[in-house]
């Protein structure tokens, strides 16, 4: 696995801009223009590909960064994109890539559409759903944009074991919307998921590798018996298969970007593996991982949460397996 030197120089900057900025989404798309990622030039994007926004999500989540990046910048943006819907990706687009919100309500969704593009219906876990100022919604095998500005939408925040994600509930009662594309949109649903999975997987492989460099650290520091515990052959074992788990998270996560099944791999194999390494987290470092004080819960409930995030791990499996 390589990256060009470019893409390096991005890694760089992303991880240098997240360690000065508490309030990191602004100066991401002003300055380096992480939402404009995956736009077409002609939409005011920079026509990067699916391997640039993977760098960004590892960054990302090498610090359980609470920005809008994976709902919007991926999500959003590849909704928009799979519509060929010209007149709305001119209209929209422009907006997402200066870093304006936007939201897909996809999953677990229950929407029924009449009337003249008229919605009812409920979404649960909407990444960043009440925030958004561009809500698509997926309804009866189309794509629709629904005006956030109306009595007939109430969004509220679910309140969540990772409250580094946002994820909202929205209600849609007789809400106007506007039909984006023609024809039937579900195909290009399952594209979306595969893109969506793969990025993310790029996001649990970094979280996975910061929750490694935290162990070790921590086991050069800690003393017991007159020595550092990462000396001793257990913990040595621990982390030696901590961090067989995060180099291969790593190559499954960008190879995620080849095909489906890969995807699917990706996806299967990057939950378990981030989930396992951040429990090895707590388990090395004892009674104090599991207080506030410490941030290793906080990669522990990362790791859960995302783990259910466009399909559990099991249920991909079951995708990969049917596809071989």
């Amino acid at each position: 696995m390589t990256f060009t030197e470019e893409q390096e120089a991005l890694r760089e900057t992303v991880r240098k801009l997240l360690r000065r900025d508490a309030d990191p989404w602004p100066p991401l798309c002003e300055q380096i223009g992480v939402a404009a990622l995956g736009i077409p030039e002609k939409y005011g994007g920079l026509d990067a590909g699916l391997t640039e926004i993977q760098i960004v999500s590892e960054e990302l989540g090498r610090v359980l960064a609470d920005v809008p990046f994976l709902g919007s910048a991926v999500l959003a943006t590849r909704a928009l994109l799979e519509s060929e819907d010209d007149e709305a990706c001119a209209r929209l687009l422009p907006l997402l890539a200066e870093g304006a919100v936007g939201a897909l309500a996809w999953h677990d969704t229950e929407f029924r559409v009449f009337g003249d593009a008229r919605l009812d219906g409920r979404a649960l876990y909407v990444l960043d759903g009440d925030t958004a100022s561009v809500l698509l919604v997926v309804a009866d095998g189309g794509l629709f944009e629904v005006d956030t500005d109306q009595n007939g939408v109430q969004r509220r925040r679910v309140p969540t074991m990772d409250e580094t994600r946002r994820l909202a509930t929205i209600d849609l009662t007789d809400a106007r919307a506007r039909r984006i594309g023609v024809g039937d949109f579900r195909p290009a649903v399952s594209r979306i998921r595969d893109t969506a999975c793969a990025v993310l997987a790029a996001e649990q492989a970094g979280a996975a590798a910061r929750a490694l460099e935290i162990t070790v650290e921590y086991g050069k520091q800690r003393h017991q018996f007159g020595r550092p515990i990462g000396g001793f052959q257990a913990v040595k074992h621990r982390l030696a298969e901590m961090y067989v788990l995060v180099e291969t998270a790593r190559s499954a996560a960008y190879a995620g970007a080849e095909s489906p099944r890969l995807a699917a791999v990706a996806k299967t194999y990057c939950s378990e593996a981030f989930h396992t390494v951040a429990a090895e987290m707590i388990q090395v470092h004892g009674g104090i991982a599991i207080t506030w004080e410490h941030e290793a819960h906080r990669f522990f409930k990362r790791a859960h949460g995302s783990a259910q995030l466009f399909g559990q791990p099991h249920e991909h499996l079951r995708r990969m397996t049917a596809m071989m």
